[in-house]
């Protein structure tokens, strides 16, 4: 029987507590209520921010008693001042909690925010590349009530952030469980309104989560389930929530899937998300779309210590011949059927600064689990590859 949007409902700790149906939006204020909150802050981005949804939001919340301050002065990629204007504003306003609402940038943006208002210690000290996150102080932290209005990133259920130094020109990951939010509520209806090609940009960024987790060494079979299953429902409702944003059943199974990607990726992720950092941070592009792009030139590398795994993943996706290029194949066709660029080249990104991103990449969080140790030299390489388009 195929799902419906009614069908499509439940209640699961995974850990995090997910509320997920269409209209569940409503659930706002009661879910504030239940941490604790009596005069939220709202995070988001400006863009979302004009739209009727926030509006709503806010009606909703108003009418329940509990009165909500808005915050929306976040850059597409969020810098550290975007976090201490909202700690500020947090401050300022008295609030007692934080409503996380948006895509990669609000979420990450608004769990930073509600993690920092409980700190002394700067925020690039709890950078995901040491041990600063068992200097929190969590006596301060504000409760988090997440709501997805993107179905990329994943952040919604997620222990970690993605903030750009401006100093250093560095995308950093911060890291504290803490950062998790204690309530999630994925309302399909939300994402109706995302345009064809943010759609797909997004939903290739939790294929990239999906795929590099399952290609990430080490064992963990929980997370590998997850992966695969996500990587499975990407490859058969993204295409239809591309072409018919309107598509409920389709956008709730995007939504899910973008959350099984972040859980999954507790596993390790890899170069796609190593070069993709620098890229963004120095070219200011979109990270899933930079995430697409860069996918098939970072599989190509790894090949040789994922070829039995891409052959698992393509009988699995009922791919023709399962194997390593039937994966491939099936890739960049379907990225194809989605419009993404073939190249670095195509999002403006060119071979000037190579060495710089290949160094950066080389000190990325994300570089250690890559299934094939890589370098300055193998990431700029890739880099390279995908500026030009080179595939073996």
């Amino acid at each position: 029987m195929s799902p419906t949007p009614e069908s499509l409902r439940g209640n699961w700790n995974y850990p995090t507590s997910i509320r997920f149906g269409v209209g569940r939006i409503k659930e706002l204020p009661e879910a504030c209520k239940s941490l604790g909150m009596t005069k939220p802050l709202l995070i988001t981005d400006p863009g979302l921010a004009k739209l009727p949804m926030i509006q709503n939001a806010l009606k909703l919340n108003q009418e329940a008693g509990l009165p909500t301050g808005l915050f929306s002065d976040i850059k597409p990629n969020p810098v550290g001042r975007n976090v201490e204007d909202g700690i500020a504003a947090y401050r300022k306003g008295r609030h007692d909690g934080v409503i996380a609402f948006g895509g990669g940038s609000g979420l990450d943006a608004a769990k930073t925010v509600a993690f920092m208002v409980g700190q002394t210690l700067p925020i690039w000290h709890f950078d995901d590349n040491g041990p600063g996150w068992k200097d929190a102080s969590l006596a301060g932290i504000a409760p988090i009530v997440a709501v997805p209005t993107t179905a990329g990133t994943g952040s919604e259920v997620g222990r970690a952030t993605v903030i750009l130094n401006e100093a250093t020109h560095t995308k950093v990951i911060l890291f504290h469980p803490k950062m998790q939010p204690s309530i999630v509520i994925e309302d399909a209806e939300l994402t109706v309104g995302l345009p064809p090609h943010v759609t797909a940009a997004t939903g290739m960024d939790a294929l990239a989560h999906c795929l590099e987790a399952y290609c990430a060494p080490g064992h963990h079979p929980m997370a590998d389930g997850i992966a695969i299953e996500g990587i499975r429902l990407i490859k058969e409702y993204l295409p239809q929530a591309f072409a018919d944003g309107k598509d409920l059943v389709a956008r709730s199974q995007m939504m899910i899937a973008a959350s099984m990607g972040a859980t999954a990726f507790q596993k390790g992720l890899g170069a796609v998300h190593s070069i993709s950092h620098p890229v963004g941070a120095l070219y200011d592009t979109h990270h899933g779309l930079t995430n697409a792009v860069m996918m098939p030139y970072v599989l190509a590398f790894n090949r040789s210590a994922i070829e039995e795994r891409m052959a698992r993943l393509a009988a699995y996706l009922g791919l023709p011949n399962p194997s390593f290029q039937s994966v491939m194949d099936w890739l960049l066709a379907f990225r194809r059927q989605l419009k993404i660029p073939h190249t670095l080249k195509e999002l403006g990104v060119g071979p000037e600064r190579a060495d710089e991103i290949a160094k950066m990449a080389e000190a990325d969080p994300s570089t250690g689990s890559n299934p094939v140790k890589a370098g300055a030299a193998e990431m700029k390489k890739m880099f390279l590859d995908a500026v030009e388009g080179r595939l073996p």
